[in-house]
């Protein structure tokens, strides 16, 4: 009778240890998909960014281009209008 207690005892700290086990797998695939979805938005977020960048640099670039010809543009109005004493004066 001892030897069949001791088996059944066996039996189910092996089945509970499976049933840990097979557990601990389930968990450990749902983490390894987690992280795989997160490095994909990860990457997908660093494309973005890096098109937006580019976007920024080019906003940039014709900021300063419009800024030059603005400046050149009142330079030149400056010069092309006489400053004189109106006439009722």
């Amino acid at each position: 009778m001892l030897d069949t207690r001791a088996g059944a005892d066996i039996l189910r700290a092996r089945l509970n240890l499976e049933d840990c086990m097979s557990g601990t797998e389930d968990r450990i695939t749902r983490l390894e998909e987690t992280v795989a979805h997160q490095a994909k938005t990860i990457e997908e977020l660093s494309d973005q960014l890096a098109e937006q960048w580019k976007v920024v640099e080019q906003t940039r670039a014709k900021l300063d281009r419009l800024t030059e010809r603005f400046l050149n543009l009142e330079e030149q109005a400056r010069e092309a209008i006489p400053v004189t004493r109106p006439p009722h004066f």
